[in-house]
């Protein structure tokens, strides 16, 4: 057998690994990745996408379905941090420690210290796709790889595995989530006391996009709706995104694990769909992943997890032409020619895409002429619960008078389209939001803009 690590430099080398992750790991500034899937002919190549990544946005990490060792070769000296992905067919030779060292010796460590690997996936929603075999076998090889990665010496690179929503028995209300029964004792807690005891994260996949109806649409897009009530917590869901994440949470808690941490792996929005499928456009996506981008990095969590930013992974990076269907063939956030398919502002040095405003580039956003006013205290209701200070439109504030609906929504949607980036999306309101170029302040009523 070839010596896995012949010498004192490959030791100093993984050292500069362990140090340069960390520091990767601080010094991120978003909780923000992409899922950079390849299931295309007409993809450029990987050396063209990292360069872009790192020099035109702001996403500072990528998922990848595989190992490839273009991409990990493209990424070398990034500082972008990479997931790398076990195929499914390799999981069960994991569980043997000589096959996982000789994995590592294929898969990760040509790649090292210049790519910065920061976790591996084994698998992908293995438990989805009821697979006997790899389900009884995956605990077991993800911590014979962790073992093998201990034995090279590196305590940086994370060892996990993804799961669909598929995993519950039950999600509405979000205290009522549960692991399915007979996985739960015997798959999810050895699982997560493998998390807790490594400190990594337990990795899940939440779709509103596949959980939405025709009424719980806003819902599902983070727009303005009359939200849903849990009655064993007392507490309001304004979103789907979040419900979906307490779900696995209160599953997580049920078995005393509510301490390990969550990465989102995957969540995404489709821009173009089927013919039945009205809801899936351009704006919908344009809505949820910009909304989704700006909720996450807001810092603010769950309401199950206040003050929390999770890691999350939208997907994906590109449209990918060889997919089955039309919605799968669009998720991506750019075509491939980097040119975005709408902006979510991730663009760096680049505005929101909207009407152009007045020559000062000052845009407001007001209610519609037609709204109703049961919409419009909607949205107030909407703005001012998601943190932003509405003072002044209640009573001795500036913007207090007159004392309308109209008036006073006027002010918070405007401060809501503000301060959560000024893009097209974040006016909406359920369509009940315009953005205009004069200025709506009145006397010492002054819009911010």
């Amino acid at each position: 057998m070839v010596e896995m690590f012949p010498n004192i430099l490959k030791l100093v080398q993984l050292l500069f690994v362990s140090l340069t992750l960390s520091r990767s790991n601080v010094e991120a500034a978003y909780p923000i990745g992409v899922n950079y899937g390849t299931l295309a002919d007409n993809l450029p190549p990987p050396s063209q996408v990292a360069t872009f990544l790192k020099t035109k946005t702001t996403i500072d990490r990528i998922k990848i379905f595989d190992c490839n060792p273009e991409i990990l070769n493209a990424f070398a000296d990034t500082g972008i941090a990479v997931t790398v992905t076990v195929a499914d067919a390799d999981v069960l030779p994991l569980t043997n420690l000589d096959s996982a060292k000789a994995w590592l010796a294929a898969h990760i460590l040509p790649f090292l210290p210049r790519t910065l690997i920061n976790r591996i996936a084994v698998g992908n929603e293995i438990l989805h796709h009821k697979d006997r075999v790899l389900i009884a076998n995956l605990l077991r090889a993800m911590e014979t790889l962790t073992s093998a990665l201990r034995l090279a010496g590196i305590t940086t690179i994370q060892v996990s595995t993804p799961h669909s929503l598929g995993i519950l028995s039950a999600s509405e209300p979000p205290s009522s989530g549960k692991f399915r029964k007979g996985y739960d004792r015997a798959i999810f807690a050895p699982m997560l006391a493998y998390h807790r005891r490594t400190s990594t994260p337990f990795m899940v996949n939440p779709y509103p996009y596949f959980g939405f109806t025709d009424r719980t649409l806003p819902y599902a897009l983070f727009k303005p709706n009359d939200g849903v009530f849990d009655p064993a917590t007392n507490l309001t869901y304004t979103n789907m995104f979040d419900a979906q994440l307490d779900a696995v949470h209160s599953a997580m808690a049920r078995l005393n694990y509510s301490d390990v941490d969550i990465v989102v792996a995957e969540t995404g929005w489709p821009s173009a769909g089927d013919a039945a499928q009205p809801a899936v456009n351009l704006a919908n996506a344009m809505s949820y992943n910009g909304n989704l981008i700006r909720h996450v990095n807001s810092g603010k969590g769950t309401p199950l997890m206040p003050n929390r930013r999770f890691e999350t992974y939208v997907f994906s990076l590109f449209n990918e032409n060889l997919k089955e269907s039309e919605s799968e063939r669009n998720f991506g956030l750019f075509r491939p020619d980097f040119t975005p398919v709408y902006d979510v502002g991730i663009l760096k040095n680049t505005p929101a895409a909207g009407p152009s405003g007045p020559s000062d580039g000052r845009k407001w956003c007001v209610p519609k002429g037609d709204a109703s006013s049961d919409a419009l205290q909607r949205n107030i209701d909407y703005a001012c619960c998601s943190g932003l200070d509405c003072g002044p439109i209640q009573s001795g504030g500036p913007c207090f008078s007159p004392d309308t609906v109209r008036s006073h929504a006027a002010y918070a949607m405007n401060a809501y389209y503000q301060s959560n980036g000024r893009h097209d999306f974040n006016c909406d309101f359920a369509g009940t939001g315009v953005i205009t170029s004069t200025d709506p302040s009145y006397e010492t009523c002054t819009y911010v803009a």
